[in-house]
């Protein structure tokens, strides 16, 4: 099943309600130039202001909470239409609060939740336990729910065992998280000691969970999961099925982690995509 039907020469506009980052890829500086190749009008709702990502010391932020209820009032007074509302990285737990009116204002739009709050067992370190709450909250009411093992964790309010799981734990997982709401997820990041492969589960309402995998490479990389999320969502705005798109992301953050080994200070950097972009316009074809 479709998430969402492309109708000829129609451009789908998507408020991306995630943070914009100076320096090092993440959030903002991957939605927009990822659902853009895809023919997307992404239009950005920024949660907060960074100067870098916060992997750097002295990081700056910029909290933009207090101006977006006037920010989102003034897209009603001029007829704004929305196709879906895809939400990340967030600043305040009223935040929240903002996406659920785009909800309410735009009730047609898809509702897409990446819950970036936490990895590896770490929640990031800008994330209370009430926004963490919050997240959760908004979690269960999403149309696509894209976690990883720590932000699945802490959605269905359990102990995060690492990613060295089995099938059927990761099956668990899944159908908990439909079973709190959600109408598809796409779990992340089982990686098995031993093997050198990292495994994403798929699943949804009327998508039978199914396993996506590809290569493990031995580097992590601030942004991947932006770029995982962003792809994902372009796969499913030009009519691609879950599985299809999921697989899809998987194979572009794959080598774009390549590509982003060949560049100076790439750990710190961040991931690396511009040379692939071309792989999402042909997306269109």
């Amino acid at each position: 099943m479709k998430l969402y039907e492309r109708k000829g020469e129609y451009i789908p506009r998507i408020a991306a309600v995630h943070d914009l980052c100076g320096y090092g890829k993440c959030s903002l500086g991957v939605a927009i130039p990822v659902l853009s190749a895809a023919g997307c009008d992404v239009c950005p709702v920024p949660t907060g202001i960074f100067s870098s990502h916060t992997a750097y010391p002295g990081w700056f932020m910029h909290d933009v909470t207090s101006a977006l209820p006037e920010y989102l009032d003034a897209w009603k007074g001029i007829d704004v239409d929305i196709d879906a509302v895809y939400s990340g990285f967030l600043g305040a737990p009223e935040q929240v609060d903002r996406i659920r009116e785009l909800y309410e204002t735009y009730p047609k739009a898809l509702r897409v939740v990446d819950p970036v709050m936490a990895d590896h067992g770490k929640v990031y370190v800008t994330y209370t336990p009430e926004l963490c709450a919050a997240m959760a909250d908004l979690a269960c009411g999403a149309d696509l729910l894209t976690p990883n093992l720590t932000e699945a964790a802490i959605i269905l309010g359990e102990e995060w065992h690492g990613t060295n799981i089995t099938d059927d734990e990761a099956k668990r997982l899944v159908n908990a998280l439909l079973e709190k709401g959600a109408k598809n997820v796409v779990l992340k990041g089982i990686q098995r000691d031993g093997e050198n492969i990292i495994r994403n589960f798929v699943g949804g309402e009327h998508t039978d969970i199914t396993e996506v995998n590809n290569e493990y490479l031995p580097y992590m990389l601030h942004g991947t999961g932006d770029l995982y999320c962003s792809c994902l969502l372009a796969a499913i705005m030009v009519g691609k099925e879950l599985p299809e798109a999921a697989a899809f992301a998987g194979d572009f953050v794959h080598d774009a982690m390549i590509v982003s080994a060949q560049q100076p200070h790439f750990r710190e950097r961040g991931v690396s995509f511009e040379p692939l972009l071309g792989k999402v316009c042909e997306l269109l074809k």
